[in-house]
């Protein structure tokens, strides 16, 4: 919440039990455990440190990119709900920062932003180029500016050699036959996940026919 620390604070609501300070619950999704030593609660403007909450409340918990959009957490780490979709976005785009030596300054505020749910990041398996999708330009332009006031990051959007993209999932030996025919339309989301970028919704439904032991996905479940 602080622009000059990258304070970062995820807002959990409380489902069931009772919580407090200084709890140690596991992430559903990762099994990290983290110790919530600072829950805070908020009341219009002003917040302060939550001591216990209870199902219904809802409580922020300041971390560093330890929580995503979607995650659960539970004392167990077993308790999961139903995840958030991902879907495959309406506009890809190639994006660069004016000057190079913020290369890897990029790639931090990029991977940020992604973990917030602002955009979706493709990462090419060939190339070093950084491909953001988004539903709407309206979304383009939000994140332009948040990286130039947040991040001091003054970013061009250029036109994608990419039109789709899809998620790919199926028996590992029959994914990695595709992933290593069609490497330079390979890349990986901010989970690692392999994507397929494709020109033309045409070239996917040529790939679903050549590969039909492999899928393709609109959306992909976060959570």
């Amino acid at each position: 919440m602080d622009p000059n620390h990258r304070d970062r604070i995820a807002m959990l609501r409380l489902t069931s039990g009772r919580f407090q300070r200084g709890m140690k619950l596991k992430v559903q999704n990762t099994a990290r455990q983290l110790s919530v030593n600072s829950p805070i609660m908020f009341m219009a403007a002003e917040r302060e440190l939550a001591e216990e909450a209870f199902a219904g409340d809802v409580i922020g918990i300041p971390n560093h990119g330890v929580l995503r959009v979607g995650d659960s957490l539970s004392e167990s780490g077993a308790l999961r709900f139903a995840g958030l979709p991902n879907f495959a976005p309406e506009i890809l785009r190639r994006v660069r920062v004016k000057d190079p030596l913020k290369a890897k300054h990029l790639k931090k505020a990029l991977e940020g932003l992604a973990e917030e749910g602002v955009t979706q990041l493709f990462r090419p398996q060939m190339g070093a180029d950084f491909i953001v999708g988004a539903v709407g330009q309206l979304q383009f332009e939000v994140m332009q500016d948040r990286l130039g006031g947040e991040y001091a990051l003054d970013v061009i959007f250029e036109q994608s050699p990419y039109g789709e993209a899809r998620w790919i999932t199926g028996a590992k030996a029959d994914v990695d036959d595709f992933i290593s025919k069609h490497r330079s339309a390979m890349a990986d989301d901010i989970d690692a996940q392999p994507v397929y970028l494709a020109k033309s919704s045409w070239d996917i439904n040529y790939a679903m026919e050549r590969y039909p032991k492999v899928a393709f996905h609109r959306a992909k479940e976060r959570g």
